[in-house]
């Protein structure tokens, strides 16, 4: 499923969700969500706030962390907490193409990978364990080489 596939979906999923929990749509709830799902990568509700307000300048942080919270309850983001504390988001994988993540410690850069071997042995480290995996979270933490892009030597 491509980027513009999982918007597509996402759109459709959140509206499903507001129509069972009875929500209605708002135009700044709107502008916040067009504003996610165009993005593209790891956004935190500041930068999902500076995004939003190019759009209608009248929306507030509150406001930001609301719809990211509907967001998140009816799966259409993924919350992510790094090593660095904050609360990023990414469009989820709606059950396909899951990804894991490399962060750089220095400049904070997040890359996304996909590896069929590393999910194999996952797999089979938990079945020897006697353990039936529902999710997982694999994330590596380094820095840039061979320097890193907004701290180098």
């Amino acid at each position: 499923m491509n980027q513009d596939e999982r918007r597509l979906r996402g759109r459709h999923v959140l509206a499903e969700y507001m129509t069972r929990h009875g929500k209605r749509n708002t135009r700044q709830r709107d502008v916040i969500v067009d504003a996610f799902l165009d993005a593209e990568g790891h956004l935190t509700l500041n930068e999902l706030l500076a995004l939003a307000q190019t759009g209608d300048p009248g929306i507030g942080f509150a406001t930001v962390y609301r719809t990211m919270k509907m967001l998140s309850d009816a799966g259409v983001a993924d919350e992510r907490r790094f090593d660095e504390g904050q609360t990023r988001y990414e469009l989820a994988d709606f059950g396909h193409d899951h990804h894991d993540h490399i962060i750089c410690t220095r400049c904070g850069k997040i890359i996304e990978f996909e590896d069929d071997e590393i999910e194999r042995l996952q797999a089979a480290i938990a079945e020897r364990f006697g353990i039936r995996v529902t999710h997982h979270r694999h994330e590596i933490y380094g820095e840039c080489m061979p320097d890193c892009e907004s701290h180098p030597e």
